[in-house]
């Protein structure tokens, strides 16, 4: 029930669906096929027991362990994986960033270089908001904007049984400033064309 995606020749979980079997302080337990994988987030009071998810999650690994940090939209995951870029901020310090600010809020701060909004964040100092601010401001609001889209359209068209290679080919073709029911039918139109 796990997709599994390979980058180079490192692979790694995309996404994972399954029951959240534990809530824990700062992780959530889901279970998937009897295997219970222990994930970081950013706010695991948002999710319920017993109750199933789709969390899209990304695996940092380090010489001494091996963590996974989940996101309940790509549009998360996608903004978390370029905060990990800037130097000096790990997951650790990203993490949390979404536990009392938003994808729009952060991706807004960083483009209005809101020094005051940053640092409010724990463990961001000073030095580190302006490395932020330097490193992503301006190229951060077109790219989480169409994670999301084009994640909403994958979904909905392998939901109809099409498959992701076959996707992918005609994602270039689809304005992803129309509304997603639009870009279904474009999709549809294209896919069906061969």
């Amino acid at each position: 029930m796990y997709a599994i995606m390979v980058l180079g020749c490192d692979a790694m979980y995309n996404y994972i669906i399954g029951i959240i079997t534990q809530i824990n302080i700062n992780s959530i337990v889901i279970d998937n096929q009897g295997i219970g994988y222990n994930v970081f987030v950013a706010n695991p009071y948002a999710f319920k027991e017993e109750t199933e998810y789709k969390v899209y999650v990304y695996t940092h690994q380090t010489e001494s362990e091996t963590s996974l940090y989940g996101f309940k939209s790509l549009e998360e995951k996608e903004l978390f994986l370029r905060l990990i870029g800037v130097k000096g901020l790990g997951p650790k310090v990203a993490m949390p960033m979404f536990a009392t600010g938003s994808v729009s809020g952060i991706v807004d701060a960083i483009d209005r270089e809101n020094i005051i909004y940053l640092t409010k964040f724990p463990k961001v100092g000073d030095k580190l908001a302006r490395q932020i601010i330097l490193d992503l401001k301006g190229k951060l609001a077109n790219s989480t904007k169409d994670t999301q889209a084009s994640g909403e359209l994958v979904e909905a068209l392998e939901s109809l049984g099409y498959k992701k290679p076959d996707i992918k080919k005609v994602l270039p073709n689809i304005n992803q400033n129309d509304e997603i029911e639009i870009q279904i039918k474009e999709a549809l139109k294209l896919l069906l064309r061969g």
